[in-house]
């Protein structure tokens, strides 16, 4: 065996000249190689499904388009015009018959007073009935046809806080003021003014979609 023969090779080769035995296998780089180009397409895949999942749990770009749509459609509903919906009536047009139904004398005369003051129409002043004499617990008791309880009683209320309301057979127009038991004095003007003008104002609709 010659000097220059690698150790181990049992004398099978023989170096002459500048060529030499290939110490290592010649196919571990290509497989390296495909074992990197491998990971990246299972990274790239990976990635991809990630975003698929992410895109389906989000609704995806058409659920926020449908969303955005539904924003852009909605628009509140229109306000009801002074044809659609009736105007309550204006103190003036409102004839009040003041009545009192507590011990105390001069209470129909002095609220009647006061109701002229502010602009309603007064008829008549005097004693409750029989029937209501004594029998209205609360500040005061608002009588009138069925009719009343589409504007006149709303308007003669803004006067008395704690009013209650009932309706009765006539067929006239005007409204009964029974003044109750608990009844001390009407609500500020001020306040009252406030309360009509609400009350003439119609209320916004409610939005839909």
């Amino acid at each position: 065996m010659s000097m220059l023969t690698p150790p181990g090779m049992g004398g099978k080769y023989r170096i002459t000249g500048d060529v030499y035995p290939r110490m290592r296998r010649p196919h571990r780089r290509r497989r390296i190689v495909l074992a990197s180009a491998a990971a990246v397409v299972v990274l790239g895949a990976a990635g991809w499904g990630t975003l698929q999942l992410v895109d389906v749990f989000s609704g995806g770009d058409d659920t926020r388009q449908s969303a955005a749509g539904k924003q852009a459609d909605c628009k509140p509903a229109p306000t009801p015009s002074a044809t659609a919906a009736a105007k309550p009536p204006k103190p003036a047009q409102v004839t009040v018959n003041v009545y009192n139904a507590t011990p105390r004398k001069g209470l129909a005369k002095a609220t009647a007073d006061e109701l002229k003051k502010r602009g309603f129409a007064i008829g008549k002043i005097g004693n409750a009935p029989a029937a209501y004499d004594k029998k209205v617990p609360g500040a005061g008791l608002l009588l009138g046809a069925p009719a009343a309880s589409k504007g006149a009683f709303a308007v003669l209320g803004t006067q008395l806080t704690g009013a209650t309301t009932k309706v009765d057979a006539r067929t006239t127009a005007d409204v009964d003021l029974i003044i109750g038991t608990a009844f001390k004095t009407l609500s500020p003007k001020a306040t009252a003014d406030a309360a009509l003008v609400a009350l003439a104002k119609p209320k916004p609709a409610p939005t839909r979609c």
